[in-house]
C-alpha cells in the first residue's frame, strides 16, 4: 500500500512524466534517428509527428509542407521518421521499381474491413491484387466505359441546362449563377457508381448529396451523404495516419473532427457493402451480368492461382474505386475548370476562344455532348488538363514511403536515410517550383506544355509514379476530356471567384468555385 501511495503521489508523478515524455520523443531524436539529425525543418517535427498531424487536421499539409521547403530548402524533416524531398529526381528513388521501399503505415489508417490495392502495405500482395485490378483498366475495357459517363453527362447537361435558363429572360447576357463544386460531385459520384456498381447513385438527379448505405451485410438501408463522406474519410484517416496512437480512441475524443470523421468512414464502406451485396445477390440468384463496368471485370477476374476475390475483397477494391473515381475526378474537374475560367479571366480571348474553336472544328455544332473519339487527341483540350492538374494539383500530398529493414538505407543530397526512415515526395510542392517551371510558375499558360524541358517532364506527377501509381489514370483522362469538352462546347462561362482556396483530405478539394453559366450560341 505504502508503495501504491508513493507511486501515486504528485511528486513521483511530477517526475514520472517528464521522463516518459523524454524517452518517447527525446530517445528516439538522439538514438533511433540520429542520422536525420541534421534535417533542417520544424522544431517540433524533429521529436514527433504533431506539427504534420495538425497540419492534416487543418486540412492544410500540403501548404505546410511546401512553406517548409521554401524555408528549409528542398530536404525537409516534417516528423520524428518522416523527411519530405521536393526534387524531382528523388521520384525515382521514392517511388521508382526495384527500390524495396513499402508503404508507410499511415496508409493502415484507410483500412476499412480488409486491405484494397490502394492501402496494402506488403509488395507481395499488391502485385497480386494490381494483375487481378488492371485487367478492368485495360484499354478495351476502358473502351467500353464510355457509353456508361455518356449516359451520366446527358443527365448531367439537362440540370446544367435549367440553370443557364435561370438567367433574367429580358438580358440574353446574363448567366444563370450556381456553385460549380457540388455539381461536378454529383457527376464524379454518379458515373463512377455506374461503373463500379452498376447504377449510378442518382445524385445528378436530385441534386443532392444522397445515396444508399448498408452499415452490415443484411441490415436495414439507410441514407448517407456520400460526398460529405468522402471528404471527412480523408481528413480523419490522414490524421490519424500521421497521429497513429489516436486511432483507437478517436471515436471517444470531444473533438467532432474525430467522432463525425468515424461515422463518415463507416458509412463510405456501407455504401460499397450495398453497392456490392446487390450485385453479388443477383449474381447468386442466376441472374445474367451483361455490363461492361468495373465490378464486372472484378467479379469475373482470378489471381494466378485460380482463386477469384471473395467479397471481402471485392468490397475493399469497389470502395477504392468509388473514392478514387469520384473524390479525385470530381476536385480535378473543378480544379481544371476554374482555371481555365481564371487564365481567361488574366488573359482575355487567348484561352477559352481557342479551346472553343478546336472543340468546334473536332465535334460540329449539333452535338450535346462529346464523344471520346473526338476529343482524345485535341491538343489544346489536353494542354489545358495538364496545365490545370499542375497547377491544382488534387494529389499534392507527399505519399509517404517506408525505408525497407532489408536494405542498406538511401543516400540524397549528402544525407543519409537509414532503414526505418519515412520519404516522401510533395507534388504540390515540385509543381510550384519556379526553378522547374519558371517565374510564370503560378500562370496558367496551356503553352508551356509545348515546349517542355526535361525536369519538368519528370516533375509532373499528377498520378504519381511507378509500379504503384494510380491504376485508373487513363480512366479518369477519358472522363475530364469528355467532361471539359461537353462543357466548353456547349456553354458560355463567366467566372465569379476571386480565388479558388482548396480543403485537403486524403485529396485537395476546391472549397467552392462559383460561376455564371448559359447555353452557346454556335451556329
Amino acid at each position: 500500500m505504502a508503495l501504491l501511495n508513493l507511486l501515486l503521489s504528485p511528486w513521483t508523478i511530477a517526475g514520472v512524466i517528464p521522463l516518459w515524455l523524454s524517452v518517447y520523443y527525446i530517445y528516439p531524436y538522439f538514438v533511433t534517428y540520429r542520422s536525420l539529425y541534421l534535417v533542417p525543418g520544424p522544431f517540433i517535427a524533429k521529436f514527433s509527428n504533431i506539427w504534420v498531424g495538425l497540419s492534416a487536421r487543418r486540412g492544410q499539409k500540403y501548404a505546410a509542407v511546401d512553406s517548409a521547403h521554401r524555408k528549409y530548402g528542398k530536404v525537409v524533416r516534417i516528423g520524428f521518421n518522416h523527411v519530405s524531398i521536393a526534387d524531382e529526381s528523388a521520384l525515382n528513388i521514392v517511388y521508382g521499381h526495384g527500390n524495396g521501399f513499402l508503404k508507410d503505415y499511415y496508409y493502415e489508417a484507410f483500412v476499412a474491413r480488409t486491405p484494397g490495392m490502394f492501402n496494402v502495405r506488403d509488395r507481395a500482395e499488391h502485385t497480386r491484387k494490381r494483375k487481378i485490378i488492371s485487367h478492368a483498366f485495360s484499354p478495351r475495357s476502358v473502351a467500353a466505359f464510355e457509353p456508361h459517363m455518356v449516359d451520366n453527362l446527358r443527365r448531367w447537361v439537362v440540370q446544367l441546362d435549367r440553370i443557364a435558363a435561370s438567367r433574367p429572360q429580358l438580358d440574353k447576357e446574363s448567366f444563370g449563377r450556381f456553385n460549380a463544386m457540388p455539381w461536378f460531385s454529383y457527376l464524379a459520384f454518379d458515373i463512377i457508381g455506374d461503373l463500379a456498381f452498376g447504377s449510378p447513385f442518382g445524385m445528378v438527379n436530385r441534386g443532392k448529396d444522397e445515396t444508399q448505405t448498408q452499415l452490415v451485410e443484411g441490415g436495414p438501408i439507410s441514407y448517407a451523404s456520400a460526398v460529405e463522406a468522402i471528404n471527412r474519410r480523408g481528413e480523419i484517416s490522414s490524421t490519424l495516419g500521421l497521429l497513429p496512437a489516436l486511432r483507437p480512441w478517436a471515436r471517444y475524443l470531444p473533438d467532432p473532427f474525430f467522432t463525425k470523421g468515424v461515422a463518415a468512414v463507416e458509412n463510405l464502406t456501407g455504401i460499397a457493402v450495398a453497392a456490392v451485396a446487390s450485385r453479388l445477390d443477383a449474381a447468386d440468384k442466376g441472374i445474367s451480368d451483361s455490363r461492361n463496368d468495373i465490378l464486372s471485370r472484378l467479379l469475373q477476374a482470378k489471381d494466378a492461382s485460380g482463386q477469384p476475390m471473395g467479397r471481402d475483397e471485392l468490397i475493399a477494391e469497389a470502395l477504392t474505386q468509388l473514392i478514387a473515381g469520384s473524390d479525385t475526378v470530381s476536385n480535378t474537374s473543378c480544379g481544371i475548370f476554374y482555371w481555365i475560367l481564371h487564365g481567361e479571366r488574366n488573359a482575355p480571348n487567348t484561352i477559352v476562344p481557342r479551346l472553343q474553336e478546336e472543340l468546334d472544328q473536332a465535334i460540329g455544332c449539333e452535338a450535346d455532348i462529346v464523344n471520346y473519339s473526338q476529343v482524345k487527341d485535341l491538343p489544346f483540350l489536353r494542354r489545358c488538363i495538364d496545365e490545370a492538374m499542375r497547377l491544382h494539383s488534387t494529389s499534392a500530398i507527399g505519399l509517404p514511403r517506408l525505408v525497407a529493414d532489408s536494405s542498406l538505407g538511401v543516400e540524397f543530397d549528402g544525407f543519409h536515410f537509414p532503414p526505418g526512415t519515412v520519404l516522401s515526395v510533395p507534388s504540390y510542392t515540385i509543381h510550384h517550383m519556379k526553378e522547374i517551371w519558371g517565374d510564370d510558375v503560378e500562370e496558367f499558360k496551356p503553352d508551356r506544355w509545348l515546349n517542355l524541358t526535361p525536369r519538368q517532364k519528370i516533375a509532373f506527377n499528377p498520378f504519381s509514379y511507378g509500379p504503384r501509381a494510380c491504376v485508373g489514370q487513363n480512366v479518369a483522362i477519358m472522363e475530364l476530356q469528355l467532361i471539359i469538352g461537353t462543357l466548353f462546347h456547349r456553354y458560355d462561362f463567366a467566372l465569379y471567384q476571386p480565388t479558388m482556396e482548396s480543403h485537403e483530405g486524403f485529396s485537395k478539394k476546391p472549397k467552392e468555385c462559383h460561376a455564371g453559366i448559359r447555353l452557346r450560341n454556335r451556329n
